[in-house]
């Protein structure tokens, strides 16, 4: 028989902390008390407010933002947890940075997603709840159990309320074809994937040729994460040479860095569908960017694991409706 755990408690760190609150309201329950700041000599620094003797406790921080900064917090905020007693201690990882750095597909280059795996299980974590990893097999680099959630159905019914008529759903490479597949099911749609080489370490790709036909239809390219939105503007005029009547994009993390909202803006794009895994601060947000809130989702996983219930059926329980 599993342990059962005493009172549930919900902490944030300073990555997102209107996730935070979201996913408290949905649950119903006051974030915990906690403060995270730094000395003057960059030294992050971590309190405690209430006690955690034996509660289920979950540590809510994306790998975002200052991204190395974020990293530190969940570690300390991990750490301080352990060493108050915590009785299970869950990292609620809404979008794992580094997620791309998952292989040795060069010479002499590191697997830093798998030391950050190694990093957050040394600090005390018992389990992790994330969304949407870059590749499946970054599960396996935890000997935790990871429950893995993904935003595709809160998206689906986002574009099925939508009414597009005959839509395509393109992958923007080989790699996300599977996504897109899955995808491309959940809103009854066709498929067109984009064949492309990446040129080294920099962020710039050469598109090849799009496999499947998009004319005289509206396309939705749909991909896990966004960074300089440089592949998702190459991709959106390929989709545009070939006919499509109208682009959409939709992504779980939108990194959006350096360029990627001055592209965004000058691109045939009409909207871009995002989750709020990563916060949006005012200097990326566009009129083209529509946010949908995974705070229902996370807080129904998270009462289902400190119930020790099915995870996997929380996207049938969860009010799937954004918040505002």
């Amino acid at each position: 028989m599993s342990r059962l755990y005493d009172q549930l408690t919900i902490f944030g760190g300073n990555a997102n902390p209107e996730l935070t609150r979201e996913i408290c309201a949905y649950i119903d329950i006051p974030p915990g008390r906690i403060e995270v700041f730094k000395f003057s000599n960059e030294n992050i620094f971590v309190r405690i407010g209430e006690s955690v003797r034996e509660n289920d406790v979950f540590v809510i921080q994306p790998l975002s933002g200052k991204i190395n900064d974020s990293i530190m917090e969940l570690l300390i905020i991990i750490d301080t947890l352990k060493r108050s007693s915590a009785g299970r201690i869950t990292a609620v990882i809404p979008y794992f940075g580094y997620g791309r750095t998952d292989k040795k597909d060069q010479p002499r280059v590191p697997i830093t997603a798998r030391l950050i795996a190694d990093m957050i299980t040394v600090a005390g974590a018992n389990r992790v709840l994330t969304v949407d990893l870059h590749a499946g097999q970054l599960q396996g680099f935890f000997n935790i159990p990871v429950d893995e959630m993904t935003a595709l159905p809160t998206i689906a019914d986002y574009f099925i309320n939508k009414n597009l008529h005959n839509p395509v759903v393109v992958a923007p490479d080989l790699g996300s074809s599977k996504r897109a597949r899955n995808f491309a099911e959940d809103i009854n749609a066709s498929l067109a994937v984009i064949e492309k080489r990446r040129v080294g370490n920099v962020d710039k790709s050469e598109m090849l040729n799009l496999i499947g036909s998009v004319k005289d239809q509206p396309v939705v390219i749909i991909d896990d994460e966004i960074d300089t939105a440089g592949s998702l503007c190459q991709a959106a005029e390929v989709c545009l040479q070939n006919g499509a009547s109208e682009i959409y994009a939709a992504c779980t993390h939108a990194v959006l860095s350096g360029p990627a909202i001055e592209r965004l803006e000058a691109s045939s794009i009409r909207e871009l569908v995002i989750s709020n895994t990563i916060p949006l601060p005012p200097e990326k947000q566009s009129d083209k960017i529509t946010v949908l809130s995974l705070a229902a989702i996370l807080g129904e996983s998270i009462q289902r694991i400190h119930t020790g219930t099915s995870v996997s059926s929380a996207y049938r329980s969860a009010d799937r409706t954004p918040m505002p």
